[in-house]
């Protein structure tokens, strides 16, 4: 099952490495990993999605706090939260199919931000289903790149327990 994970960690060298480290050591899967500073000086909010049983997951948080580096963890896959993914695709967008893609742009309230005479560079923000959905249907007209953020989450202000 896919697990997201919020780590809050003091913002010093080396942080990254050992977290990294952890999971690697120990046979565990990064799928995606994010990682910013906060409005608090010197602390960073790391979002680590990761795959696995509820004792793989337990045992991952149980060994993150035991870093010295690390102030919080929080497993938001059970918890009310909002996850956001930025995806920028290249596609191509040749006259006949040009119109098509401005369309399902449209539809997914996505942005085009860069514009060629034979391609479409588009910003995609969105949940893991938003975006699978978009890229499937832009597959057909042959997408040329792709670059991904990862998913980055926070726990939503009103919990419904």
């Amino acid at each position: 099952m896919r697990h997201v994970l919020s780590v809050l960690v003091e913002n010093e060298p080396g942080v990254l490495s050992r977290v990294v480290g952890l999971f690697s050591g120990r046979g565990f899967n990064i799928e995606t990993l994010n990682v910013g500073p906060t409005q608090e000086e010197g602390l960073s909010l790391m979002t680590i999605t990761t795959s696995g049983d509820e004792g793989i997951i337990e045992q991952i948080v149980k060994q993150l706090r035991k870093l010295v580096t690390v102030v919080k963890v929080v497993d938001l896959t059970h918890l009310h939260s909002v996850e956001r993914e930025m995806v920028l695709i290249k596609v191509n967008a040749e006259d006949a199919g040009r119109a098509e893609v401005l369309r399902i742009v449209d539809i997914f309230r996505c942005k085009v931000v860069d514009v060629g005479h034979d391609a479409l560079t588009l910003e995609i923000t969105g949940d893991q289903n938003k975006i699978k959905a978009i890229v499937n249907l832009l597959q057909r007209f042959g997408i040329k790149e792709l670059a991904r953020t990862g998913t980055v989450a926070l726990r939503r202000s009103m919990q419904m327990d």
